[in-house]
């Protein structure tokens, strides 16, 4: 590579290091391309330093923490629970996401990627200029790129951001548990961290401009995580519109329209998780030529291509959810374009979502409607965990598994499923529709006894008209 005055040649260049930019590049490189991959703050991206990682690690803690406190069935009695919050989230930081980047940059330097820190910003169709914090910047010449250089929050005129108003990053690293946590937006995000500050101890109040919370499931699989929420005594408020804030001595006066009236809640803090916004206006891409639509985001083909063909984009700046195995799967389509592997394309349909709400929510594939919709003739089965022995004897009976096939083959086309464990549960049926199986080919594969995946097979038992327990 040369560098000072002159251009670097590579042959792929990939801007972003989240989970859709760093599993391209080492399967770029796998294919033996020459790779760079810059990154402008920290490898791992948003998943895992401030986002998905970090996330679940919070919630984890609030979860045991939460058990420690409670009474339980079975006759355990811990005692007085106490949490030394900074040395949690010592745990989440060092134990938890530090160990997942070190080994981010690992596989990349084991796969012969080339790691530049720095800002990329196009200066013509084929070169990039990265510019790193300290220091002159270098030119990079490219045969092709791949742009993964995901999102971030939506920022409220009347909310910005600062030691008052978090974003979900914030929210992840504060070093006290605030006593009045506010948060404006029911969404997913919003909903697993205000669940998890609510089993840490904070009194936490949501609002959400629409009808529902989690808001694009359905409402069955919403009501379990409402149950909890109310037990957790959280303040859910529908249809709520946040409009300003005033601070005082008492706090943050948090002033929201409802039905035509002003209303307040008082907070220590707020949270505004209303969504994110592509960062596509961030690397000068009006000289990569590349086309965007009206919200920022990228227009790609089915192999991830931009109306440039030598550019490549995926994850948070193309269309669809924003999920990190979205975008991992989609780099790993980008990457074998590129190279020529036969076949490739992107195909959704077994993209799952997961809420990791208390109980956690999964979803793969098509509903009941979307299954009409499509022409087909759908059949649905249901059922419950409060009859399966292992959800029983873990004392979380709570929720359902419901599989929706092809009524006249059987074949499985989409799944919807909250309760415990369905986070790993959706694995396998997301397997299973990829591959084209039935509900006789689940019913065919033994279970073991006693396990949550049992309510798999049990529902496809069910969808053949020979459900046994129940």
């Amino acid at each position: 590579m040369v560098v000072g005055g002159f251009t670097n040649e590579v042959d792929t260049i990939v801007i972003g290091s989240g989970p859709g930019g760093y599993v391209a590049a080492i399967r770029a490189s796998q294919l033996g391309q020459k790779v760079v991959i810059v990154e402008k703050e920290a490898v791992g991206g948003v998943c895992l330093n401030v986002g998905c990682i970090p996330s679940k690690a919070l919630i984890h803690v609030g979860h045991e923490y939460a058990n420690a406190k409670k009474p339980h069935p079975f006759g355990l009695t811990i005692g007085k629970s106490q949490l030394d919050f900074k040395k949690a989230q010592e745990w989440k930081n060092t134990e938890v996401v530090s160990k997942l980047t070190t080994g981010v940059k690992t596989l990349l330097k084991k796969n012969k990627v080339t790691i530049v820190e720095g800002e990329a910003h196009f200066v013509a169709k084929d070169t990039v200029f990265v510019t790193p914090k300290d220091g002159l910047g270098e030119a990079y010449r490219f045969k092709n790129a791949i742009l993964a250089v995901g999102s971030r929050p939506i920022e409220l005129k009347a909310f910005p951001f600062n030691e008052d108003i978090l974003d979900s990053t914030g929210l992840l690293n504060l070093t006290e548990i605030p006593k009045e946590l506010a948060i404006i937006g029911g969404g997913y995000i919003g909903m697993e961290l205000a669940m998890a500050y609510a089993n840490l101890g904070s009194h936490v109040t949501v609002l959400e401009g629409q009808d529902s919370v989690l808001n694009g499931f359905e409402k069955d699989l919403i009501k379990p995580v409402l149950d909890e929420a109310e037990k957790l005594k959280m303040t859910i408020i529908t249809n709520a519109k946040a409009s300003r804030y005033e601070k005082d001595k008492k706090g943050l006066h948090l002033f929201y329209e409802i039905r035509g009236k002003e209303e307040e809640v008082l907070a220590d803090k707020i949270a505004v998780m209303v969504g994110r916004r592509p960062n596509t206006d961030m690397m000068s891409v009006e000289l990569s030529g590349i086309e965007l639509d009206d919200k920022g985001l990228v227009p790609v083909n089915e192999q991830m291509q931009t109306s440039q063909q030598h550019i490549y984009a995926i994850g948070d700046i193309t269309k669809g959810p924003a999920l990190a195995h979205k975008a991992s799967y989609e780099g790993k389509v980008a990457a074998e374009a590129i190279s020529q592997v036969p076949g490739v394309a992107a195909d959704y349909l077994v993209i799952p979502t997961v809420a990791y709400t208390q109980p956690e929510i999964a979803t793969v594939g098509l509903t009941k409607e979307k299954a009409k919709e499509n022409g087909i003739t759908p059949k649905v089965a249901t059922f419950r965990f409060a009859s399966n022995g292992r959800a029983l004897s873990m004392n979380h009976p709570e929720g359902f598994v419901r599989l929706v096939s092809d009524k006249d083959t059987n074949q499985l086309l989409g799944a919807q499923l909250v309760g415990p464990g369905v986070s790993e549960l959706i694995g396998e049926i997301t397997l299973a529709i990829e591959n084209l199986l039935t509900a006789e080919d689940i019913t065919l594969t033994i279970h073991n006894h006693p396990s949550l995946s049992e309510t798999i097979m049990d529902a496809s038992e069910v969808l053949l008209g020979h459900g046994i327990h129940q």
